[in-house]
């Protein structure tokens, strides 16, 4: 009579260890997929870095940059960030709560990581072939990730925001960041929620709504296909991988609420967006005024945010900024060459100077402006001005903008 509960018993242990050890299993299958993932990163990083100076001009960069241009490394690192994610998938999937908050981050990193190598092929310099890197870009990184196909991403990056940076009306950027509340005028509270503004209710709403106009509005009903399957494809293959768990952690939470933040972010610390300073002369003298350098001072934050948030190249905006065909390898050779921007903050957020207290002092002055014009102050409205000019690069006009006050 005791022989039924036992065997109950037994079967019950039984599933036990047999999950346990599907769990261990999965565990380190999914560490593998990490290592693996990093060694197809690798072969992109030391193929570039081969023979590359400390310190040089634009021309010699370019030529070695030419010189190393092929199509390979740059699939394999694309294909190295998707194994990665796929392991992280399976980390959120096996270790509890402890293991699905970090897992969540790693893959938001890794969006930020395809968002900024997509990025140069925007610029045509991810790969020796314009047209493969192009396609690589639309159907590894935009298409799953619910982003804008590349030829839009390029009219609004390329042709908009690079000539006409920090310029109201003009720039898309500057643009977004008025609509997220960053306009003077705001109030403290509300300035600090738009740091956020990812992770606010109306954020959220902006980035579904953002993903799914990138599939609706894709040009042809082929091209609406191709993204709803790439799209679809991303959780499908979570599933499979780890459950709802990393539905959950790996995608969903990391698509639309950690990654948008973590670009925000980026956003937030390439120009000086309300108050940039007017330049005349070289791009890069241009670029000085209105760009910004964050931790010039600090290796270990540099690398942090090199590693994480503003990943290839991101944190040399300025370099970029002055000359945008230099690929991400080069950007800090050329940095060393060109010096800082005016404008080095030592932090992000909280400290002197940092971004935020920048951005917020800006705006406050030009609501003080604003107010001086509203009320009839013609000796202040003369005092200030907006400069415009543009020098051309590459055969484009780049303009810089900025408040002038007279003597």
């Amino acid at each position: 009579m005791f022989r039924r509960p036992c065997a109950a018993a037994g079967a019950s242990a039984l599933a036990a260890r047999t999950r346990g050890m599907l769990s261990r299993s999965l565990v380190a299958f999914s560490l593998a997929l990490l290592l693996l993932g990093l060694a197809l990163r690798l072969p992109d990083r030391w193929h570039f870095a081969r023979a590359r100076p400390r310190n040089a001009a634009l021309h010699q960069l370019m030529t070695l940059q030419r010189s190393r241009a092929n199509n390979w490394t740059p699939a394999l690192l694309l294909v190295g960030q998707w194994t990665q994610i796929v392991g992280w998938w399976g980390v959120a999937a096996t270790g509890g709560p402890l293991a699905a908050v970090p897992a969540s981050l790693a893959v938001a990193v890794h969006l930020r990581h395809l968002q900024e190598i997509s990025h140069f092929a925007v610029h045509g310099v991810l790969t020796r072939s314009h047209r493969f890197g192009d396609v690589l870009a639309d159907y590894v990184v935009h298409r799953p990730l619910a982003l804008a196909p590349i030829s839009v991403r390029r009219s609004r990056h390329v042709r908009d925001h690079h000539p006409n940076a920090t310029v109201a009306g003009a720039d898309p950027n500057l643009t977004d960041l008025q609509e997220a509340g960053l306009r003077p005028g705001t109030s403290r509270w509300r300035f600090r929620a738009s740091l956020l503004y990812p992770l606010t209710g109306r954020g959220v709403r902006a980035t579904v709504k953002t993903m799914a106009a990138a599939v609706v509005t894709a040009p042809s009903p082929r091209s609406r296909s191709t993204a709803t399957a790439a799209v679809a494809a991303v959780p499908v293959a979570a599933y499979l991988a780890g459950g709802w768990s990393a539905v959950l952690f790996g995608v969903l939470v990391p698509r639309i609420l950690l990654y948008p933040q973590l670009a925000w972010l980026s956003l937030l610390v390439e120009h000086t967006w309300f108050d940039p300073q007017p330049r005349t002369g070289t791009p890069a003298r241009v670029e000085a005024g209105r760009c910004l350098r964050l931790y010039p001072h600090n290796r270990v934050l540099s690398a942090v945010a090199s590693a994480t948030w503003l990943p290839y190249g991101d944190l040399h905006h300025y370099a970029h900024s002055a000359h945008p065909a230099v690929r991400w390898n080069y950007l800090l050779p050329l940095e060393r060459h060109l010096g800082h921007p005016d404008f080095t903050p030592a932090a992000l957020l909280l400290g002197t100077p940092s971004v935020a207290q920048r951005h917020r002092r800006a705006l406050i002055s030009a609501s003080s402006a604003d107010t001086q014009y509203a009320s009839g102050d013609t000796a202040f409205a003369g005092s200030v001005q907006r400069s415009v000019m543009a020098v051309p690069e590459n055969g484009h006009p780049v303009l810089a903008v900025g408040r002038t006050r007279s003597p």
